[in-house]
């Protein structure tokens, strides 16, 4: 805050040491959404901020361990919705970063086509098959680098070949008919040594299916129907794709999420009490049901704030008239945070991995200071 609008403990005489007044505390704690733009968005950073009243406006760790806080509202087989209390914007965005761009996962990094008749071509089919997600754990794999072959211990192939017969109805090709080759490669590459030994396109030194680790959970697809390519008669897709592991800040098809994004908490306030048909405008004005009507007995009725985590901050409910009467707001260190899992992880897992990425950055950034 900035000395010109800093507020002296003499000019509030009922204001009690050590607390703010209600206009401070609410410029400080959330962002209001006026009809036209939001006010208050940036955060008071500044640790004697409001000093000369008495109150602390310093980050500490036991400060901060006091005040946060998770909870987990929603949670299902591929997402999960939580709220993070207690934090910072840029915390929330190095979370939502760390999934998307630095969680590792599998995901097909090289296509060898062997016959593609189809309409789609060579070059869009293999980006189509790289985005397709892939049932397998990436903790079991090491990373391939440009040095390394292509083993079982780094690598995943799987195989296609699907065909339309001539003078036979279209044939759909979808993510199921990718099917896993545990014994690698079974292409061999083009020697101008007729001499020469031919050599396979990866050198497994054992099956994959016979390691403990693959062996219950086969290294398919996540899911069996996503669409590649439609075949007409006579048109044929066979190919060969090898999997490896990465991050998605290489590529987006590494990402382990298919989203994870946050939102502030929305905060509706009724100013004034809005009745009669005024509440029937103001209940119809919302599209997600924000507002209800309470009765009140003796035929009167008035608008009542029924649910206002569900605010997607259109602002009909406070344009024209009554601009006066509501007020939305965000809470600026309450957020919904959301996550969409691509399959290999449940969505609980990732948010625990991204942590545990942040924590090694952390001790990173302190190994260096020290």
């Amino acid at each position: 805050m900035s000395s010109s609008t800093k507020v002296s403990a003499l000019d509030m005489p009922d204001v009690p040491m050590g607390q703010l007044p209600e206009h401070l505390h609410l410029q400080r704690t959330r962002v209001v959404c006026k009809a036209d733009a939001p006010i208050h968005t940036e955060g008071i950073q500044y640790s004697g901020a409001y000093a000369s009243i008495g109150v602390d406006n310093s980050l500490g760790p036991n400060k901060f361990c006091k005040n946060f806080k998770t909870e987990v509202v929603r949670l299902t087989e591929d997402e999960i919705e939580f709220d993070m209390v207690g934090i910072d914007a840029s915390l929330a965005n190095a979370f939502r970063r760390i999934l998307i761009a630095e969680v590792p996962s599998m995901a097909i990094e090289k296509v060898l086509m062997v016959n593609n008749t189809s309409v789609i071509a060579d070059e869009v089919l293999a980006h189509r098959l790289g985005l397709v997600p892939l049932n397998a754990d990436p903790r079991l794999f090491e990373y391939l680098s440009e040095n390394d072959t292509p083993n079982e211990r780094n690598t995943i192939v799987y195989k296609m070949d699907v065909s339309c017969k001539k003078g036979g109805s279209r044939v759909t090709v979808k993510s199921d008919q990718l099917k896993w080759l545990p014994n690698g490669s079974e292409l061999q590459m083009t020697t101008y040594d007729s001499s020469a030994k031919a050599k396979s396109y990866t050198s497994f030194s054992c099956s994959q299916d016979s390691m403990p680790e693959f062996s219950k959970k086969p290294l398919g697809v996540r899911f069996d129907d996503i669409i590649l390519a439609k075949l007409g008669p006579g048109q044929v897709i066979e190919l060969e794709a090898h999997a490896v592991k990465g991050m998605g800040k290489v590529h987006a098809k590494w990402s382990p999420v298919a989203t994870a994004w946050y939102r502030m908490l929305p905060e509706v306030v009724i100013l004034k009490e809005v009745k009669g048909d005024d509440a029937e405008k103001l209940v119809k004005k919302c599209p997600v049901g924000v507002f209800d009507i309470e009765d009140l007995g003796n035929g009167e009725k008035k608008a009542v704030v029924a649910n206002s985590r569900t605010c997607t901050l259109c602002r009909e409910c406070v344009r024209g008239v009554n601009e006066e009467l509501v007020e939305l707001r965000r809470v600026k260190d309450h957020f919904i945070f959301t996550i969409e899992s691509t399959g290999a992880f449940s969505p609980e897992e990732l948010f625990m991995k991204a942590v545990k990425i942040l924590e090694e950055k952390c001790d990173r950034v302190i190994s260096e200071l020290s």
